[in-house]
């Protein structure tokens, strides 16, 4: 498990998923579990910031999608905020805007509402804010 938690950050919920897999006792897994936390295998924090970097650098994910998967990995809300920091917010919207106009121009359809809702509905799964994506059409638009 030393390993498991070494090669590559780990949060508590995947630890437990693993440890699931193999037949022990609770007692057992709540030691191990113990021992992880004490020797900094698991660290929650660094967790998030690390996930954070990793999806928004080479994933190109938006700040909701981030938090919506740290959520499901039941990582705090106060964790999810300190690890969102990790975001420079200039290299933020210059990714945003890289991302959109590369897309905006991959898409076939013509100008309309087709290509809008193509448009739009790519970047809301990317996890941008729909602020940022309506200004975006917006610009394209004109």
């Amino acid at each position: 498990m030393e390993y498991y938690c070494a090669y590559q950050e780990r949060c508590y919920k995947e630890v437990e998923e693993k440890l699931y897999s193999f037949k022990l006792t609770a007692a057992e897994k709540e030691q191990l579990l113990i021992y992880l936390i004490e020797h900094n295998f698991i660290n929650e924090e660094r967790f998030a910031k690390s996930f954070v970097r990793g999806k928004h650098n080479y994933k190109n994910w938006g700040k909701n999608r981030i938090i919506q998967e740290l959520k499901f990995r039941n990582i705090s809300s106060k964790l999810i905020e300190i690890a969102l920091q990790e975001i420079d917010s200039e290299a933020y919207i210059t990714r945003f805007n890289a991302l959109a106009e590369k897309h905006w121009l991959t898409i076939k359809e013509r100008k309309g509402q087709k290509k809008n809702k193509k448009f739009v509905d790519y970047l809301l799964r990317k996890g941008f804010e729909p602020y940022l994506i309506y200004d975006k059409l917006k610009e394209f638009d004109n």
